[in-house]
């Protein structure tokens, strides 16, 4: 239970293995996640290790696994995932896996390739199809070969060789055929009319169905050309003009009879290319379905493998080439645990020799362990963003679990949105198992989900706050009964909209609501805001100033922790002194206020002469004499107030040079002193004897800095802490803001859609109020709840880092990284285990 509150104490060991039983020793480590290794070759290129050659052969097994992965995804064919993890195979596995892995490539590149050129056989042969079909139609519509002949060749005769008269004798016309992409058509038939300078003669026509591109299997659309030509000059010309357009040419007879001929041989062809063709695809299939059954399994065998030997090039090897040496960071109270894991190691391996595990002294700072589960892991992910926790530092982490979720709540009071958030929440926690199970690779849901505990108590706290409120959509709930008896009539109500509500009159009972705000107050148009702003700024400030004081507080826990008398007593003693003298003064204040001022008491205890706390507060710093707010009116609340207020103020800046000088100044001291002692002995002086006034092992590190540097470091942190608890004070004023906008835009929302549908009559007005309800029903999930609700969750994020944590918490560590096989998985590749 102590790791919740303070990181694991963690243990430097050194780790002997025998070189045959190393393999499924750091495979059990794997599986139980609790042992980060050190590199004990930092300077050894990572091509030079002893384990590279496996490691590479691993990388070829995982590319040969992602051509399978993507060729099944490729045909849409479910991966079986059982969800179980199996064990990392043996070494000698290794070969059966690559024998396997290469059989099941080679065979589905080879039906690939196949497939390839029995798709390509079969384009070409359904173009030549369509170009027999389109040209027959061309010779037909001219009415025969020699009559488009005749016709084509007196159309390409040109002007010059009639008006010289020349005689000719029967012209012959040459034609190509072929199929060309139908974008690619207008710009070709551009270039051939100014290529050929208009001397040659063009028809296409579409083809209707798109055909199967072989080398993508993307669909295209085609076209069917003919072209007519005279001369082999022109023919040439032609030729070249299709091949930079990648047209496709084909032979095309110029007898029907030959045609039709040719048509009914390629029908033939396609016919026996289907048979060959699906017979192929059955294939593929059948190969696909089988490596699917088992891809998801290979994945964790070979990731598991590759880690493990990522991990071996961290050892190192004894001189007798027989041994492999360890270094690894461990949790104390996972020694015995890790232990039985080596000792199943050596058996699986056969190995006679037993491991050996020792613990090591050392004066490196260990990483900080803090062990969750899946309901803390959330909140400790909170913490972390903000930094790492040093070594056994107090961790914000359990208190953040209510804390967190109850400003957040101060500021999204609403007991409708709050639902809808708690809701959200308790459903991902019901279905969370489906839902990890659904692994996807979109952000923001993956936030959401691993977010849902927090979410779900946000949406908890924000329905007691919403009660206490009064508010659930902007409205409110009568369950006890109001404490108002107001004398106004109906057409009072409805028509004046400047209605206030005034205790000192008979209209209230003199008793309070028994939960929350008395639902009365949602009429009171005119001083509805003027009463929540004054009850909600001040429970603004005294949840800041608790919350503060109990960040110092959490200092002492450090310092006592790390034995560091020096920041007990020079920084925290001061530091809660300060804070109680004039913050928590100012919040005792409120509640005497409240306790001794009322509408209906006698006079000069009338509301009228209650001072204002922030005037008193201002007043009391300024050592000036505060004015009564009438004439009749007593300036203090209590007795002797002014005597307490200057005291408070003289301790309060009495307290600034014991921050600023009274460490150093010690530190100074004991230096000073240590030199003394060692001088007779050395002739120098030395720092190490100073440890123990400075910090004791965790504080803060002041042995070896210069007394300049310490001065400077105390009078920044000094300066930081004062004026920071001014300006962290109002910053909790983001409370009251908040919670202010939020309920004014739940009301505006009411005010601008929703009764416009509540205000219409009849079956039209069903109507309305369904398009209505919807359209307001967006608007409150969308812009309340989700962005709403983030602005509140950024602003409790920023409340818990500076307000809070920066009280007491460094922040100064490095997260325990342990070799874990789930971790790996999970992160889809053996990166844990890589060495840069």
């Amino acid at each position: 239970m102590g790791s919740l509150f303070r990181s694991e104490e963690m243990a430097l060991c050194q780790l002997f293995l025998q070189s045959e039983a190393a393999y499924a020793c750091v495979s059990e480590l794997g599986e139980l996640g609790l042992v980060q290794f050190r590199d004990l070759n930092p300077d050894v290129n990572a091509f030079q290790r002893k384990f590279v050659n496996e490691v590479r052969r691993c990388d070829e097994m995982e590319r040969k696994l992602r051509y399978l992965e993507k060729e099944i995804k490729k045909d849409g064919i479910p991966m079986l995932d059982t969800g179980e993890s199996p064990e990392a195979p043996q070494p000698r596995e290794m070969i059966d896996l690559e024998a396997t892995f290469e059989k099941l490539e080679n065979e589905l590149r080879e039906v690939n390739q196949n497939a390839e050129a029995l798709k390509r056989n079969f384009l070409e042969l359904t173009e030549l199809k369509h170009i027999l079909r389109k040209t027959q139609v061309f010779f037909d519509e001219e009415g025969g070969l020699n009559h488009t002949t005749e016709s084509m060749t007196r159309a390409l005769i040109t002007d010059e060789v009639r008006t010289a008269g020349a005689s000719m004798g029967p012209v012959q016309l040459g034609f190509v055929a072929g199929v060309i992409l139908r974008e690619k058509l207008p710009a070709f038939e551009r270039m051939l009319w100014r290529a050929c300078r208009g001397n040659v003669f063009l028809r296409q026509a579409m083809i209707e169905s798109p055909l199967e591109d072989p080398t993508n299997g993307d669909q295209v659309y085609k076209s069917v050309f003919i072209i007519f030509f005279q001369g082999d000059q022109l023919k040439t010309r032609v030729k070249k003009i299709c091949e930079g357009f990648r047209a496709t040419l084909y032979p095309c007879p110029e007898a029907p009879a030959d045609r039709r001929e040719m048509a009914m041989g390629v029908m033939t062809r396609i016919e026996d290319l289907n048979t060959v063709l699906g017979q192929t695809q059955d294939h593929r299939h059948r190969v696909l379905v089988a490596a699917a059954k088992n891809l998801k399994n290979w994945f964790v065998k070979v990731r598991k493998i590759k880690a493990i030997y990522h991990t071996l090039n961290l050892f190192n090897l004894d001189v007798t080439q027989k041994c492999l040496i360890a270094e690894c960071w461990v949790p104390l109270l996972d020694i015995e645990t890790i232990q039985l894991a080596l000792r199943r190691g050596t058996e699986r391996s056969g190995s006679s020799v037993p491991p050996i595990l020792n613990r090591m002294q050392t004066f490196e700072n260990p990483p900080t362990y803090n062990r969750t589960n899946k309901f803390t892991k959330a909140f400790q992910a909170l913490i972390d963003a903000y930094g790492v926790a040093s070594y056994r530092e107090m961790n914000p982490a359990p208190y953040t679990i209510i804390t967190f979720p109850f400003l957040f709540a101060v500021m999204f009071g609403d007991l409708g949105h709050g639902a809808i958030m708690a809701l959200f929440g308790l459903w991902m926690i019901r279905k969370e198992k489906g839902l990890a199970a659904q692994k996807t690779d979109n952000e923001i849901w993956n936030i959401f989900f691993a977010g849902r505990y927090i979410i779900f108590l946000m949406g908890a706290f924000s329905m007691y706050t919403g009660l206490i409120y009064n508010d659930i959509f902007s409205k409110s709930l009568n369950i006890f009964g109001s404490h108002w008896h107001l004398s106004y009539n109906k057409s009072t109500v409805w028509n004046n909209n400047f209605l206030q509500l005034s205790p000192a009159t008979s209209d209230y009972e003199g008793t309070p609501y028994p939960f929350g705000l008395d639902p009365i107050w949602q009429v009171a148009t005119s001083n509805k805001i003027v009463f929540q702003n004054a009850y909600k700024m001040k429970i603004s400030i005294i949840f800041g100033v608790l919350h503060m004081i109990f960040g110092v507080i959490m200092s002492w826990h450090n310092h006592t922790y790390f034995r560091n008398r020096l920041s007990l007593i020079y920084e925290f003693i001061p530091q809660l002194v300060f804070l109680l003298v004039l913050f928590f003064y100012m919040v005792l204040l409120m509640f005497i206020k409240w306790n001794r001022y009322e509408a209906t008491n006698a006079f000069p205890m009338t509301e009228a002469c209650a001072p204002s706390i922030l005037i008193t507060f201002i007043d009391m710093v300024l050592f000036k004499e505060s004015k009564a707010p009438g004439k009749d009116c007593n300036v203090y609340m209590f007795w002797g107030q002014s005597f307490f207020q200057t005291v408070f103020v003289l301790i309060a800046l009495a307290c600034i040079p014991v921050m600023l000088l009274g460490k150093p100044i010690k530190i100074m001291q004991a230096r000073k002193l240590a030199n003394e002692e060692v001088q007779p002995i050395t002739g120098g002086s030395s720092d190490a004897e100073v440890g123990g006034m400075s910090n004791g092992g965790g504080g803060g590190h002041h042995d070896e800095e210069e007394m300049s540097e310490i001065f400077i470091h105390q009078g920044i942190h000094t300066i930081e802490y004062v004026l920071g608890s001014v300006s962290h004070t109002a910053s909790y004023l983001r409370l009251w803001a908040l919670s202010l906008a939020h309920a004014q835009l739940a009301e505006v929302l009411w005010t601008m859609v929703l009764s416009l549908g509540l205000n219409k009559e009849g079956w039209l007005g069903g109507i309305f109020l369904t398009v209505v309800f919807a359209f307001w029903a967006v608007l409150t999930v969308g812009i309340l709840v989700l962005m709403e609700g983030l602005s509140a969750f950024l602003h409790t994020l920023r409340l818990h880092w500076v307000e809070f944590q920066s009280k007491f918490y460094m922040g100064q560590g490095y997260a325990f990284a342990p070799f874990s096989f789930d971790s790996i998985i999970e992160n889809g590749s053996a990166a844990a285990g890589e060495t840069e």
